[in-house]
Parts: C-alpha cells; structure tokens; sequence
C-alpha cells in the first residue's frame, strides 16, 4: 500500500514540473506574440525568479540533484519571463 508521503510526493513533482514545461512557457509564449507583459505581476515573476535561485544555491550546497534540476528549470523559465518584463515595458 502506498504511503500517504509517497502520494504527496508524486503529485507534488508532476505538479511542479507542469508549471515550468506547460505553465511559464505558455506565458512565454503569450508575451512574446503579444511583445507585452501587460497584465502580468512582475512582482510576483521577480520574486518567483530569485526564490528559484536561492532554492538552486540550497540544492548545490546539499548535493541534491533533484533539487537542482527542478529549481534550475524554474530560473530559466522565471528568467525569460523577467527578462521579457524588462524588454517589453513601456519607456
């Protein structure tokens, strides 16, 4: 039988990975077409992207691949969208 840890686990990782290959690339994709960030936090991407930096730095110095790989997905994803943020914003 499966432990209930193990379940939370599993759905917890499908569900992460989900946002950084389907969830932020859809935005990427959005803001690209449209050239505009308009009607997105960047706040909340500026913050997104510096917590996966932190989050990668942890994993780096515990060795925790998975923890780098995941993280690492998350800044590159989070960094395109910053990045987008900066070249699209209105002067």
């Amino acid at each position: 039988m499966l432990d209930i840890a193990v379940i939370i686990g599993f759905l917890t990782t499908v569900m992460t990975i989900l946002i950084k290959v389907v969830g932020f690339p859809d935005q990427i994709k959005k803001n690209y077409k449209r050239k505009s960030t308009e009607g997105i936090s960047a706040l909340f991407y500026i913050m997104s992207f510096a917590t996966y930096i932190l989050w990668t730095l942890h994993g780096i110095m515990q060795k925790d691949w998975v923890v780098i790989v995941g993280q690492g997905l998350g800044i590159i994803t989070t960094g395109i969208i910053v990045f987008q943020i900066l070249k699209y914003r209105k002067k």
